[in-house]
This record gives C-alpha cells, structure tokens and sequence, in this order.
C-alpha cells in the first residue's frame, strides 16, 4: 500500500511537471526566436493554408511546402540581404575612415554654430554603435544560428500545418482557459498578430520606400540601402525614420547644399512622419491598433533578446502578456459570477 495519498500523488506530479518543464524552457532559450517567429507565421498563412486546402483541394503536405517557400523568399530573404548590405556598409566605411572623419567634424562644427550642440556627432555615434551591436548579433554570431532557427522554425511550422486539426484540437483541450474564452484568446491572438506584423509591417515599408525616393530626388548615395535601414528603423514609432533623414539632412547642409538639406528635412518632418498617424487610422478600422507605448517598450525589451526582429517581436510578446491578463481577467469574473448564481441557489 503506498505510503502517499491520492492527492499527495498529484501534488508530486505536479510539482515534477513544473521542475521539467522549467528546465526544458530554460533549455530552449536560444530557439526562442524560432519558437515565436513560427506562432506568428502559423498565424499569418493559417487562412492560406486552409484555402489551399479546402478551396483548391491541395495536399496537405504541398500546401505546407508551397506557404514555407512563399515565406521564405519574402521574409526572411530580405531580412538576410539586410545582414549583407549592412556588412558591405561596415567594409566600405572602414576602407575610408578619413572621409567619416570629416563628415563628422563637419557635422559638430554646424551642431556647435547653429544647434548649439557640441560633440553632438560623437554622443550619436556611440549610441547609434550600441544600438548595431544590439540589432544586428547575427552578423557577429555567424551563419549557424541563423541556419539552426530556420530548420528549427520551418520544422515545426510544417508538422503544425500538416497536423493542423490535432494540434489545435490539442491547444483546445490543454488551454488554461474554458473553450469559449480558448477560443476568444485565438481570435484576440490573430489581430494582435495582424496589427503588430502586417499592420506595423506595412507602415514601416511605405515609410522606407518615402525615405529612398526622398534620397534619390535630392540625390542621397545609396538610397534604397538607406530606405531599408528606415524600414527596419521604423518599427519604433516617431524616433525610426529621422534617426536616418535628419543626419543625411545635417550632412548636406555641412556641405553647403542647403537645397538638399531642407528638402530632406521638409518632407521628412511634414510627409514621412505624419504619414504613420495617418496610416494608423486606416488599419485601426481593419485590425486593432497597436498603442505607440506598447511598441516603445516591447522594442526596448525585444531588441536585447532577439536582435533586429526584435523590433518586431518584442511589441508582439508584450501584447500576448497583456492579452492573456485581459481574458485571465475575464475568466475570473465569469467564475466568481457563477460562484455567486450557485451560492445564491443553494
């Protein structure tokens, strides 16, 4: 006869789920971009996949396939050719180091004389040094990682879409949640996604493309290198775009083509900031709204986790956190009203 009771047994099962779990958690922290970055594409491409499915009558298998190579050639293809124009950037500078030097010289004494800013150059240039240590760890990191997500990410993104109904008839039957909140939680979850990834997504890249046709109308070097670097940069809200056109304004206007440098500024603070409000009203009407603190302080917390992406999945975790209290939160209420109604009956 055993020495534990029923509930003694449970308590200790529980308790060793908790530990295990815990250590496989702390064990995949280093595929935790892969992990989410795969939740979010399931997301996205769920209805494609369905419509390929159930409308067009493909294969299971093929339809997985054809959405992996879909997303992989508009994803992460451009976020691997930013890696590489950012390190054709970093040679081509440090083949040059006098003319930098003189930029920025150039640069303080015009902050100095008009801005009243002194060594303003220097005190960017150390923060904006961080920040590229910050967003861009896989260049250091190497290939390997990179390549281990992906394998790691596509995996499970196609066992998930050739599995679909027993995996979420799974995260049906294992949520913490009663089904109809379950249920609630994955519709909530889909336009926090929609609005976080397409919406910002969407914003980022017609900010970019306005920054590269500034550039080239006013006759900027390499404007869509710079027009891409504003994409990624325009996640963060306000602050994206003019950490790229204000310097490019103030350099021109060091250099004595003051046509150029208020040109840039002009359309920069008139068209390519305000265009975020403007877009934001638009999509508010098709998905929810990502407020603008959210984004700041899930990119504050997602760029030191996740490098550049985190521009994107930090705001997307916070969001998740804040979803989840809400419908935790209403879970409860619907509890304690039915604790009531049985309280009263009896």
């Amino acid at each position: 006869m055993s020495v534990y009771s029923y509930k003694q047994r449970n308590t200790i099962v529980l308790v060793i789920l908790i530990i295990l779990g815990c250590f496989i958690l702390f064990s995949l922290r280093s595929i935790a971009g892969s992990l989410l970055s795969t939740i979010v594409l399931y997301t996205i491409f769920r209805p494609v996949y369905l419509h390929l499915t159930e409308k067009w009558k493909i294969k299971r298998w093929i339809s997985a396939i054809l959405i992996i190579l879909f997303s992989f050639v508009i994803i992460v293809l451009p976020f691997l050719a930013l890696s590489l124009m950012v390190i054709s950037k970093i040679t081509e500078f440090n083949q040059d180091p006098m003319r930098i030097k003189v930029f920025m010289q150039k640069i303080d004494d015009f902050a100095g004389s008009e801005l009243n800013q002194p060594d303003l150059l220097d005190k960017g240039m150390i923060r904006l040094n961080s920040l590229a240590e910050e967003l861009f760890p896989s260049i250091l990191g190497g290939a390997a990682s990179i390549f281990l997500g992906l394998i790691v990410m596509y995996f499970l993104l196609y066992f998930m879409f050739t599995q679909l109904k027993d995996f979420e008839g799974g995260l049906l039957k294992y949520a913490p949640f009663n089904e109809q909140n379950a249920l609630r939680f994955g519709t909530e979850l889909k336009s926090t996604t929609y609005s976080n990834v397409l919406g910002q997504g969407f914003i980022a890249v017609v900010q970019g493309t306005l920054v590269s046709i500034t550039f080239f109308v006013f006759g900027i070097r390499d404007p869509v290198f710079w027009g891409i670097i504003s994409t990624f940069l325009s996640f963060l809200p306000v602050v994206g775009a003019p950490v790229i056109f204000i310097p490019a304004a103030l350099i021109e206007l060091t250099n004595g083509n003051t046509t150029a440098g208020y040109g840039i500024l002009l359309v920069g603070l008139i068209v390519i900031i305000n265009i975020d409000n403007v877009l934001r009203l638009l999509i508010a009407k098709r998905v929810a709204d990502t407020h603008p603190l959210i984004t700041v302080v899930g990119v504050v917390i997602g760029i030191p986790a996740f490098g550049i992406i985190g521009l994107v999945f930090g705001p997307l975790l916070l969001s998740y956190f804040i979803l989840t209290i809400r419908i935790y939160e209403t879970s409860k209420l619907a509890s304690e009203r039915l604790e009531r109604i049985k309280a009263t009956e009896d």
